[in-house]
């Protein structure tokens, strides 16, 4: 049933001036705003420089020329242009990944089956397969590097996770002590120093002559350290789950494996989405470390594009542009739990 207007206009304001504190807060909103809002505007919009080269952004407004200008590079970095096709490519096809995955009549074994040949299928695709010359890792940068690594590392640590939970609550002394420990170092190290040591350490560990190149080994240690927050969270949910149900499953036959795939698994997935979403939101954010081992994701294309000597210094359009990618992205994800969250609460209901 669909609200009248009246009835929406009585709503809000209700919400603003309902109440004193309302009030207050609500003209205390309103001067924040007439403060921001004019200089904002005078800046994005009426001074601002649409077209031309970087000598046409003579004007105290923003240079959306130079947007125009580097947003290829912002987007894909060295990549070469002449084959720019390929990371876009990569882009619409974890995107498509990505909302199969959202959509729970998608979930079962033919999605399982689908991440890892859309993941081999991106990688192939950035490395240049099939062409005359391989592209290296060195040349991949801009939003399919911090799409590919977040989703890469975020899919394949959420197995990892759910094993180091259980483990940790685990009857086995052994087991336990080993997720313990796992957990509580990668959790008590930098992601900082754990990108170092993919950078510096682990190709020293390797035997002469093995060579792994600096994407991968940078996807594995972020796959490892990311599995030690979710396995936390994961942990959480599954200390949601009563006592009794594990007690009954096991009455009736079920083995441990099967308690906790049929009965204890999805509902403590089902309580953690909002945190899962939130650490994916993070973990996003999180991919601009990726910098301090010289790899181009967004951020660091973006800063890298406003170097340019000729379009030195516009860093402000150029974070503007990713501040904007990255708020699709996390706003998107935001809604999308919410909408799961009520999703599967409906569902319960019914059944």
């Amino acid at each position: 049933m669909t609200a009248s207007p009246a009835r929406l206009l009585a709503g809000l304001s209700t919400g603003l001036f309902g109440t004193r504190a309302n009030t207050l807060i609500t003209l205390a909103t309103l001067l924040v705003l007439s403060q921001v809002v004019p200089p904002l505007l005078r800046w994005a919009v009426l001074e601002a420089t649409f077209a031309g080269n970087a000598d046409a952004c003579t004007r105290d407004g923003a240079c959306w020329a130079f947007v125009t200008a580097k947003l290829r590079f912002i987007l894909f970095a060295f990549y070469p242009p002449d084959l720019q096709w390929r990371p876009t490519l990569v882009i619409l096809l974890l995107a498509a990944i990505l909302s199969l995955s959202a959509l729970p009549r998608f979930w079962g074994r033919p999605l399982l089956f689908a991440w890892p040949l859309t993941i081999l299928a991106c990688w192939l695709l950035m490395q240049g397969a099939f062409t005359d010359t391989p592209i290296p890792s060195n040349q991949w940068g801009g939003l399919p590097v911090t799409l590919f690594v977040w989703a890469v590392c975020f899919a394949a640590a959420t197995p990892i996770a759910v094993l180091l939970a259980l483990a940790r609550r685990s009857k086995l002394g052994g087991l336990r002590t080993f997720s313990v420990l796992y957990i509580e170092l990668m959790r008590g190290t930098p992601m900082v120093g754990i990108l170092y040591v993919a950078m510096l350490i682990l190709p020293m560990a390797l035997p002469d002559g093995l060579s792994i190149d600096k994407m991968l080994r940078a996807i594995v240690m972020v796959t490892l350290f990311w599995a030690a927050y979710i396995a936390e969270v994961i942990r959480a949910g599954l200390q949601a789950i009563p006592g009794g149900q594990t007690e009954a499953a096991t009455a009736l036959g079920l083995s441990y494996w099967r308690t906790q795939q049929l009965v204890v698994l999805p509902q403590a997935l089902r309580i953690v989405i909002p945190a899962m979403v939130n650490l994916a939101i993070g973990f996003l954010l999180a991919t601009s470390l990726l910098a301090v081992i010289g790899i181009f994701d967004l951020l660091n294309a973006a800063r890298a594009s406003a170097a340019d000597p000729k379009w030195l210094g516009f860093y402000n359009e150029a974070y503007l542009v990713v501040a904007a990618v990255y708020f699709v992205i996390c706003f998107t994800a935001s809604r999308y739990s919410r909408w799961l969250e009520r999703r599967l609460k409906a569902g319960r209901r019914h059944a």
